[in-house]
C-alpha cells in the first residue's frame, strides 16, 4: 500500500502529463500502483482487519437479554452472562447495542383547538427572594400557558403543596376570567401521581367542571409550550432584575408578561394576545360558587392564644380561649372565625416557622389574666330562712295535724 505523500505526488506529476511508466520509475512503485492512485476517488486509508474480540462470544447472550429486558444495567448484564473482563469495555458494548433493542416511540405533531386546553408547570427561578424574617429562599413559580393561544399567565406561589397550587391556579384563572376544558400537569405531588390525585384536588376540579390530565411518563410534546417559556423566563425576564420581596417579583413579571403576550410566537405566527379571544370564547364558565381552595385549621384556641396554619404561628383574640374557632390562609391573608364571624385577620407569611402577634391581642390577654388573678368578692348573707311550710309540701304532710 502505497503511503499518503506517494499517493499525492502521481497525481500531482499524472496532471502535470507525465506518463505513468516515468512516475513509476521515478517513485520506485509498479505502474499498476500508479494507475490505482490516478483512478482513485480519495486518498489511501489504513484499515485494520477487524478481529473477533472477548465480547463476541458473550453478544449473543446480551442480545437475548436486551430483546427482553431493553433497560437492564449493564452490571446485571454481565452478572447474568458470566462476564469477569473490563467492566468499562463491558458497559461500552453494552451500550453499542441498547438502542437496537428499545421500542420505538413516535412523536406526532399536535395540534391544539381553542378553549381546550392549558399547559401547567412549576418554574423555579435561578434567584433567592428574600422573606419576612429576613431569610432568602428558591419559591416556585406557577406557569400556565394557553396551549392554542400561547398566552401566558404566571405567578409565585409560597410553596409547591396542595394547598398552594390549587390557590395559585384559581388565581390565575379568575385572571383569565374563564376555564380551558383540560388542565394538562406533570406528576406533580402536590396535584396527583399516576391514579392517585391529591386530596383536594378532584373537588376542585370538579367545582370547574374541567378535567385533570396527568401526562404518562417520557411524554414532552404534550407540554413542551410551557416548558419552553420556562427557558424563556430565564434567558429574558430574569437577567438584570433584582426583587426585593415575593410581591416585587410578581409586579415585575406581570409587568414583563403584558408585554411578552404581544410578541409574535413563530410556530402560530400570530400574537397571543390576539388569539385570546378566541381561545376564551370557547372555554367554561367561572362556575358561580367559588373553589374551596386555601389552608384550613379548626381548633379549640388553648391558653396560648395561637393558631397554627401554613406552617406559621398566629395569634387570636384572646376572649375566645376555649371556643372553637376555624382558620383560613389563601396567598395574602389569614383570617380566624367564630360561628362564622370574623375576628381575627393577619397578612399571610410566606416565611417559615414564624411567630406573628398582634400588640392589642398581648394587651387582652394581660387584662384577663390580671382579672382571672384576683380573688371573686363572696356576697354576705342577707337572714333569709326557709319557710318550714316547704318542707311540708317535699314530705306530704301538708294540711295534717301533728300530735
Amino acid at each position: 500500500m502505497i503511503t499518503l505523500e506517494d499517493w499525492a505526488l502521481i497525481r500531482r506529476f499524472a496532471a502535470e502529463g507525465e506518463p505513468h511508466a516515468a512516475i513509476a520509475r521515478r517513485l520506485g512503485i509498479s505502474r499498476t500502483t500508479v494507475v490505482k492512485a490516478v483512478n482513485s476517488d480519495a486518498p489511501p486509508r489504513y484499515a485494520r482487519t477487524p478481529a473477533e474480540g472477548s465480547f463476541a462470544v458473550f453478544e449473543p447472550r446480551v442480545r437475548v437479554l436486551l430483546q427482553e429486558f431493553p433497560d437492564m444495567p449493564a452490571t446485571v448484564i454481565a452478572e447474568r452472562v458470566g462476564w469477569t473482563g473490563s467492566s468499562s469495555w463491558f458497559r461500552g458494548n453494552v451500550a453499542r447495542l441498547r438502542p437496537e433493542h428499545r421500542r420505538v416511540d413516535p412523536a406526532d405533531r399536535l395540534t391544539w383547538e381553542a378553549g381546550d386546553a392549558a399547559q401547567c408547570d412549576l418554574w423555579f427561578p435561578p434567584k433567592r427572594i428574600l422573606l419576612e424574617n429576613g431569610a432568602s429562599m428558591l419559591l416556585p413559580v406557577l406557569v400556565m400557558t394557553l396551549a392554542y393561544s400561547r398566552f401566558v399567565l404566571a405567578t409565585m406561589i409560597p410553596t409547591k403543596t396542595t394547598e398552594d397550587l390549587l390557590l395559585g391556579m384559581w388565581q390565575l384563572l379568575q385572571q383569565l376570567g374563564r376555564v380551558p376544558r383540560r388542565l394538562l400537569w406533570d406528576n406533580e405531588r402536590g396535584i396527583g401521581r399516576g391514579p392517585h390525585r391529591a386530596e383536594g384536588v378532584p373537588a376542585f376540579m370538579g367545582t370547574l367542571a374541567t378535567r385533570l390530565v396527568l401526562l404518562r411518563p417520557r411524554d414532552p410534546e404534550s407540554k413542551g409550550i410551557v416548558e419552553r417559556r420556562n427557558g424563556w423566563f430565564e434567558k429574558s425576564f430574569m437577567p438584570g432584575r433584582s426583587f426585593a420581596s415575593p410581591a416585587d417579583f410578581n409586579g415585575q413579571l406581570s409587568g414583563w408578561l403584558d408585554r411578552a403576550n404581544q410578541k409574535i410566537v413563530r410556530t402560530t405566527k400570530a400574537r397571543p394576545i390576539d388569539l385570546l379571544e378566541a381561545d376564551r370564547a370557547r372555554m367554561l364558565a367561572l362556575p358561580p360558587v367559588p373553589p374551596i381552595v386555601g389552608w384550613r385549621n379548626q381548633v379549640r384556641l388553648g391558653r396560648d392564644y395561637y393558631v397554627r396554619i401554613a406552617r406559621n404561628d398566629y395569634s387570636v383574640d384572646p376572649t375566645w380561649i376555649g371556643r372553637m374557632v376555624d382558620a383560613h390562609a389563601d396567598l395574602e391573608r389569614v383570617q380566624v372565625r367564630l360561628d362564622g364571624r370574623l375576628i381575627t385577620e393577619h397578612p399571610r407569611v410566606w416565611a417559615r416557622g414564624v411567630t406573628i402577634t398582634d400588640t392589642s391581642h398581648v394587651a387582652t390577654a394581660a387584662r384577663l389574666r390580671q382579672e382571672f388573678q384576683q380573688p371573686r368578692t363572696q356576697a354576705g348573707g342577707d337572714g333569709l330562712v326557709r319557710d318550714l311550710a316547704d318542707y311540708d309540701r317535699a314530705f306530704g304532710l301538708e294540711g295534717r295535724e301533728v300530735s
